[in-house]
């Protein structure tokens, strides 16, 4: 490295930086089926090897290697049975010392969600190899989800079984199942994954500002996605214009009515909350009362007075407020997530989802964790029947 003339700062490239320059140099106009290429001759660089790309299934239930030259491939693995997985749900590297080296699992973070998790073997690891490949994987998440918008590849290869139309649209509406800031986190689970159609949410951190929806259309299948469509993209309209919430639910309900016989509707929930103070707001339109989760456990229902679903024509809903303590979890959840339908099956109830709650809040972990675990125990403690739409939505206030 050259040495810096006297009185000005060494802008020199060391190797680190010309590393992640290549990788930055190259991003903009890369075709997505190179990004896996683009990585191999990086961390081959490095002195790694066998680098895998393992992104997170729809179902949250396995990782799956993205095939592409230079990369390894192989079967998906299980999330709670591999050290992948352990980094996905921790978020952070997991380092496995094997034979011919180390394997390194570093998780692949974009605009706080975790899409995945980048696996490559060193003969060694030091603090400079650890530095390095946590910027590589930043980078190549940040890669991967630009050009998400425009490939089915990484899509291709989160699917693991089969998938509706509805659920299609569906997926298509969602923002990342998961987000980490300082002061807020969110985790969401979709169930049906692969079959979804009446249940969804949004959300959006503007500023110190953090919004959320959730929806649950009537019905199942087409119809039920297409007001599920008209609801968040309403919802949405409403928010970027900064109206209140109350208003928010009479937008949405008009844009509901417009499109759709009487007797269709949507049963909605919206909040907001300051990431500064921990005040929550939020209106019900005959949706489930959201848990509040604190010192983890349940210590209540969030009750208050509720509209008429979205579509409607009900009252000017009462917007309701609470002000939250730092560490405090907010539960939401569509009805199929304690009901079931079945014949000759009984509802599986709040109760059991307290105790369940309960029991995994025990655990002091993040809420993509939580959430997930969760959503998993309740379609097993429910026989792995999901006749209706099972979604839920994790959020955590931090001071």
């Amino acid at each position: 490295m050259a040495a810096a003339r006297h009185g000005e700062a060494d802008r020199s490239e060391s190797f680190g930086e010309e590393l992640l320059g290549g990788l930055l140099d190259l991003a903009p106009e890369l075709p997505p089926h190179l990004v896996g290429p683009v990585l191999a001759g990086t961390v081959a660089r490095l002195g790694g090897r066998q680098p895998q790309i393992l992104l997170q299934d729809y179902g949250q239930e396995r990782l799956v290697p993205l095939e592409g030259e230079g990369l390894v491939g192989g079967e998906p693995l299980r999330i709670d049975r591999s050290e992948a997985g352990r980094c996905l749900l921790t978020s952070r590297p997991v380092e496995r010392v094997l034979s011919e080296g180390v394997r390194v699992y570093a998780p692949l973070w974009h605009g706080g969600d975790q899409a995945g998790v980048l696996a490559v073997t060193l003969d060694r690891v030091d603090d400079d190899d650890r530095r390095i490949l946590r910027r590589i994987a930043g980078l190549i998440a940040d890669m991967m989800e630009s050009k998400n918008g425009y490939t089915d590849i990484f899509f291709r290869t989160r699917r693991s079984e089969p998938m509706s139309v509805a659920a299609e649209i569906q997926w298509s509406l969602m923002p990342p199942l998961g987000m980490v800031t300082p002061r807020i986190s969110v985790a969401g689970v979709l169930e049906p994954a692969y079959d979804v159609a009446g249940d969804s949410f949004d959300y959006a951190l503007n500023g110190d500002t953090f919004h959320l929806a959730m929806i649950d259309a009537m019905g199942h299948g087409l119809n039920a996605a297409t007001m599920a469509t008209v609801a968040i993209g309403a919802y949405r309209h409403a928010r970027r214009i900064s109206i209140e919430l109350a208003e928010i639910y009479l937008f949405m309900d008009r844009a509901v009515a417009e499109q759709f016989a009487p007797d269709h509707f949507v049963t909605a929930q919206m909040m907001r909350v300051d990431t500064d103070t921990g005040h929550l707001q939020w209106v019900n339109a005959g949706h489930p009362a959201p848990m509040l989760i604190r010192g983890h456990r349940v210590v209540g229902r969030l009750d208050s007075p509720t509209t008429l679903p979205v579509g409607f024509g009900g009252a000017q809903p009462q917007v309701s407020e609470v002000v939250l303590e730092p560490g405090d979890r907010i539960l939401c959840f569509t009805d199929g997530l304690i009901e079931e339908h079945e014949s000759g099956q009984e509802q599986f109830g709040e109760d059991q989802l307290i105790d369940w709650v309960n029991q995994l809040e025990k655990t002091d972990r993040g809420v993509r964790a939580v959430a997930r675990d969760l959503s998993h125990t309740l379609k097993r403690a429910r026989g792995e029947v999901t006749s209706d739409d099972a979604t839920l939505v994790l959020v955590e206030w931090r001071e």
